[in-house]
């Protein structure tokens, strides 16, 4: 894959791509119609199209990863819509076979999430979760019967928690695989306030990267 990452656009990380070799083995219904949300440079959504879905759209919120978005299904030669706008809102009532996301997770400084600075890349509101649950709770309304989201997730924001949230949301839930290894760097910088509010344990450098599945009836 040929991936350009211009000026403003985060630069995916080992978590993206662990979801983008998910993506190459799954198995799509024929025609699928396929869902990155937080797309940024939308490495994703280039994998799905490379996979060989038929329709690949990319939500962000950020006017750069649109148009970076628009750069890497060209410089691939594949088809993906790119829209701007706050996680479904891009799509209306849309359904899709697959909904695949890699949010910002990293807790932040305070609650909310940024709306501008680089921060915005990666920071998801003082536990992580501010993306996670609205993605995880408005997905059922999104997908098509037998449908999945996917989801890359730290143990540091509680992989049980989403998965409960995801049973609660009438979602079968799963973990397609985990990784267990260092911190990485943004959760490195700031593993004194993760120790702080006992998301992370005294100590501790590693964490878990799962990528988390659930399917709609």
């Amino acid at each position: 894959m040929r991936l350009l990452v211009p000026p403003g656009v985060f630069r995916p990380l080992s978590d993206t791509w662990m979801l983008a070799d998910v993506l190459r083995v799954a198995t799509l219904p024929p025609r699928a119609s396929v869902l990155d949300l937080c797309s940024g440079s939308g490495a994703l959504a280039v994998a799905a199209a490379r996979r060989g879905a038929r329709e690949v759209t990319a939500v962000d919120i950020s006017r750069r990863a649109v148009l970076a978005v628009r750069l890497n299904a060209r410089a691939n030669r594949v088809r993906v819509r790119a829209l701007r706008g706050d996680l479904f809102a891009p799509v209306g009532r849309l359904r899709f076979d697959l909904i695949v996301s890699n949010p910002p997770y990293v807790p932040g400084e305070r609650e909310g999430v940024p709306s501008a600075g680089p921060e915005r890349h990666w920071d998801a509101g003082a536990d992580g979760r501010a993306l996670l649950d609205r993605i995880v709770d408005q997905a059922p309304e999104h997908l098509r019967g037998g449908g999945s989201l996917m989801l890359v997730h730290s143990s540091i924001c509680g992989i049980d928690a989403t998965l409960e949230r995801m049973r609660a949301a009438g979602l079968e839930p799963g973990v397609v695989v985990r990784r267990r290894g260092p911190l990485g760097p943004l959760m490195s910088a700031r593993v004194h306030t993760l120790e702080r509010r006992g998301l992370l344990g005294a100590g501790q450098r590693e964490e878990e990267v799962a990528v988390l599945r659930g399917r709609a009836p």
